[in-house]
């Protein structure tokens, strides 16, 4: 497997007939495997594709100092940019070549506070694939021990076609 990269300028990102020449499982398996540049977001928030698969994704990563509220908790936009990339990208994992997706709402639970640094797996798994709509819910659990740190559920619009 090649190094997995994060977008730092736009011309890392895929372009349009490079994104819907392939589905979305193939799209994502190419960002895992460094093909195309992954979400800027992702650097700055601390996180990377651990594994690719049709409706299943995991997110892996570790909050830092730059991603503490000012009461110095672990902000809740940490947990919510994880679970929305992982969610979307599970959702977009199901989709065939020329459709995309966008988040029509996603919802959070912090269930417990996630302490700063500690590394975390974000996984998501799609619980419907439509035609017009993707379901998919989430958690956030510890590496080292399974805790579980919050969960997550969105739906997503299906683009194109």
């Amino acid at each position: 497997m090649t190094e997995q990269f994060v977008a730092t300028r736009p011309e890392d990102l895929a372009d349009a007939e490079t994104l819907l020449a392939m589905s979305g499982l193939e799209f994502i398996r190419a960002i895992f495997e460094g093909r195309v540049g992954g979400a800027p977001i992702a650097g700055l928030m601390n996180f990377r594709l651990h594994l690719v698969e049709e409706g299943r994704v995991i997110f892996r990563g570790s909050p830092g100092f730059e991603h503490l509220n000012p009461m110095g908790g672990v902000h809740g936009g940490w947990y919510g940019t994880i679970l929305d990339s992982a969610l979307g990208c599970a959702v977009a994992s199901t989709l065939p070549k020329g459709r995309g997706y966008t988040t029509l709402e996603y919802k959070v639970n912090v269930t417990r506070a996630l302490p700063l640094g500690t590394e975390v797996d974000c996984e998501a798994r799609v619980s419907h694939a439509g035609r017009t709509t993707g379901v998919a819910e989430g958690t956030i659990r510890g590496t080292a021990d399974g805790k579980l740190f919050a969960t997550g559920s969105t739906t997503c619009l299906v683009l194109g076609g």
